[in-house]
């Protein structure tokens, strides 16, 4: 699964430390080398990486019993420029974060990931809360999955044009195509890969 960049920086700090010392730092050790407020930011952030796979805790609620797991290098950290709906259009919000990101499922060009709000895809297996890789490009082929900006708001929608008209349409038999016109529609980019947490 997908690091942000401060679980990143906080895995090669225990991995420098574990190498140096021999033993994984304290709580308190790591709340200091952070500047967390509390403890109880550092369970936290050592929880989501047990979640993710990243690290282990054998041996119950001993503070200082974990182990690290192989952290998987073939991934490149590309922007994650916040949440963007698969039902009705929603602001893509930009943050200041980074995820890791599978090479496999990168190309050529700028990346950028976005995380899926809504259900209107999910007849393309696009379902809320999953994270789609985006190749940034202005145009797109007709029926195409695109990032598309309507009036300044986001939408996932499948691509289709037809002369100065373009259809929106969803993967969804609930929800009816968005008909705008061609000069009010801004192409972001188009849907390359898709990541998915699975809830244990």
């Amino acid at each position: 699964m997908l690091l942000t960049k401060q679980q990143t920086r906080i895995y090669r700090y225990l991995e420098t430390y574990l190498r140096r010392h021999g033993r994984p730092p304290s709580y308190q050790e790591i709340r200091e080398h952070f500047n967390f407020r509390s403890l109880n930011s550092v369970a936290k952030h050592l929880k989501q990486l047990e979640r993710k796979g990243y690290l282990e805790s054998p041996w119950g609620n001993q503070k200082r019993a974990f182990r690290l797991l192989p952290l998987r290098t073939t991934a490149a950290a590309v922007p994650f420029l916040g949440r963007v709906a698969a039902g009705a259009p929603l602001e893509a919000v930009e943050i200041p974060e980074t995820m890791e990101v599978p090479e496999s499922l990168l190309s050529g060009g700028n990346n950028f990931a976005l995380q899926v709000r809504g259900d209107s895809m999910v007849d393309e297996g696009i379902r809320d809360g999953d994270v789609l890789i985006i190749r940034k490009q202005e145009y797109a082929d007709n029926g195409q999955t695109v990032v598309a900006q309507i009036e300044g708001e986001a939408t996932i929608k499948k691509f289709y044009q037809r002369h100065d008209q373009v259809e929106l349409r969803p993967a969804n038999q609930e929800l009816e195509p968005l008909a705008v016109a061609a000069d009010k529609v801004e192409i972001i980019g188009v849907v390359i890969g898709l990541m998915r947490h699975y809830k244990r």
